[in-house]
């Protein structure tokens, strides 16, 4: 019997610039042989989602959308596309008999299917950011895709300002990758508390999402937290605190997928402190860095978890400005398996920008854990609060949009040796020239850096941050958007973008080898 060995490599290659990933396992013979190098590609295709931004009809929202320019960019060709477009309502599931109502129900339907089809925002071309705008409390989910020279590093954001009320507070996020499996240290289901998990479905098919929630003593008890359908191209919020009867200060929730794959956010309101949405955590590590504490925080807490069988000993230390140094009684933290560990830091960074490292007491035994952390701003009817949760390395490319002519500041942080960073602001949505600056940020420090505007810009623009050399850099953006004293913010961290994938390089072998 013969077999052609065509292209079971080269066909891994293409999917991985796809897809953005590949996983290829070659036994050893003359498959193996055939890899010889690994090569990094740009992907072609990349996903994202959005949440619906708020419930508040004072709520005005501005969303972002960037591609950064690729190597020999030549800006892309017609068919390449990058578009964010409204999600499908989820409609009643209820039989409904009377055939006034039935025709009613599918008009609307009807309709939103059409409203669908028309992109909120589209990217035309590598480098520059584009801007649209919703108001009120209608604003929907938004899904998207990107392809071509446009879906390497594609980023988008979403910002709400709402001036009033119990949900008073800037809301920022970055919209995220669909996956299937996400954490959240920081959520609550106490009364003061109003924590709505959103998850939005990119795909056609349906897709099904469990919830578990662990407090200080471990799981929390849920009966209806398993099986939440989410349609194809829709999305759904669910209020934490109808999942259970117990009322718990600090949860970490806990979102996997049983079938499809989702966006996950996590939308927080605590009366007379703020608002803010709080996006998944880095996946379990034995050694995590939050980065970018503001200078002026009066609280911070840190909120971890320990996932596995084991219980987690870990130092906790803030990278300051010029030192790494421990916070006086909490150089440690001791977290038991499978409960939800918080400590009040308070005060930590004292008038400078700092970030947190967690790293294992015994080198040897680095149990995996999650963490984020809330930072607070401000103190009683003027506080207003935001999360960090732990985040992967810049990487070699990581972008954050809906930057203003004020009130940004990126934070850089280097855990490790001191590492060499190149920071570009792209030209505006409205106009302008990009720029480029570089930083060396030393070991064990923080670097808070005012980003200068480009030039003649208008409307809002985007920063993308490369590690040119060095160690690892982890890095966060701060937006400050101030209303009637209260210094109102947001901060968004920046893991690599995954805009490119390693694959193995492969000679395209077409001869028919005997079995």
């Amino acid at each position: 019997m013969k077999s052609t060995h065509l292209s079971l490599i080269a066909g891994t290659v293409a999917l991985a610039a796809i897809t953005g990933f590949a996983s290829l396992n070659v036994s050893e013979g003359p498959a193996a042989e055939e890899i010889a190098t690994a090569s990094s590609l740009p992907v072609e295709r990349s996903s994202l989602v959005c949440p619906a931004p708020s419930t508040s009809d004072l709520a005005e929202t501005s969303y972002t959308s960037f591609t950064p320019p690729g190597k020999g960019d030549g800006g892309g060709t017609k068919d390449d596309t990058a578009e964010l477009k409204p999600a499908l309502p989820v409609l009643d599931d209820e039989a409904e008999t009377d055939p006034k109502k039935v025709k009613k129900a599918e008009e609307a339907a009807k309709k939103a299917r059409a409203k669908a089809d028309k992109p909120v925002l589209a990217v035309k071309e590598p480098g520059k950011p584009v801007l649209a705008e919703a108001n009120g409390s209608g604003a929907p989910a938004l899904v998207g895709t990107a392809t071509g020279t446009l879906a390497p590093g594609w980023s988008a954001q979403q910002t709400t300002t709402v001036t009033a009320g119990g949900a008073r507070g800037v809301l920022g996020v970055s919209c995220t990758a669909p996956d299937t499996d996400f954490w959240f240290p920081g959520a609550s289901t106490a009364r003061s508390r109003q924590d709505y998990l959103h998850l939005t479905n990119p795909d056609a098919g349906a897709a099904v999402a469990d919830i578990q929630l662990f407090g200080a003593k471990g799981a929390v008890t849920s009966e209806v937290g398993d099986g939440i359908t989410v349609p194809g191209r829709s999305s759904v919020a669910l209020l934490l605190s109808t999942l259970t009867d117990e009322s718990v200060n600090d949860l970490t929730a806990h979102v996997t997928t049983r079938s499809g794959r989702v966006g996950a956010v996590l939308l927080t309101a605590d009366d007379g402190s703020g608002t803010d949405w709080l996006t998944a955590a880095a996946d379990p590590s034995g050694t995590l860095v939050m980065p970018g504490i503001p200078a002026d925080a009066t609280s911070v807490q840190l909120v971890a978890f320990a996932p596995g069988e084991s219980d987690a000993d870990v130092k906790v230390q803030l990278m300051g400005k010029n030192t790494t140094f421990a916070p006086a009684g909490n150089d440690t933290l001791h977290i038991k398996s499978g409960m939800t560990a918080t400590v009040d830091l308070k005060d930590i960074t004292r008038g400078e920008p700092g970030s947190l490292r967690l790293t294992p007491v015994e080198k040897n035994r680095a149990t995996p854990i999650v963490a984020a952390l809330q930072v607070v701003r401000g103190t009683g009817a003027k506080q207003e609060y935001a999360y960090i949760p732990a985040t992967r390395p810049v990487g070699a490319r990581a972008s954050v949009t809906d930057n203003r002519a004020k009130g940004s500041t990126l934070s850089l942080a280097a855990p490790g040796a001191d590492a060499k960073v190149k920071v570009t602001t792209s030209a505006g949505s409205g106009g302008g020239e990009a720029a480029v600056e570089t930083y060396t940020v030393k070991a064990g420090t923080t670097m808070a850096v005012t980003p200068k505007p480009p030039a003649g810009f208008k409307g809002t623009y985007a920063l993308t941050v490369e590690t040119v050399s060095g160690g690892p850099v982890h890095a966060s953006r701060a937006l400050v958007l101030p209303e009637d004293g209260v210094q109102m913010f947001t901060v968004q961290t920046l893991p690599d973008d995954g805009g490119t994938v390693v694959v193995p390089s492969a000679r395209q072998d077409l001869s028919v080898l005997d079995d």
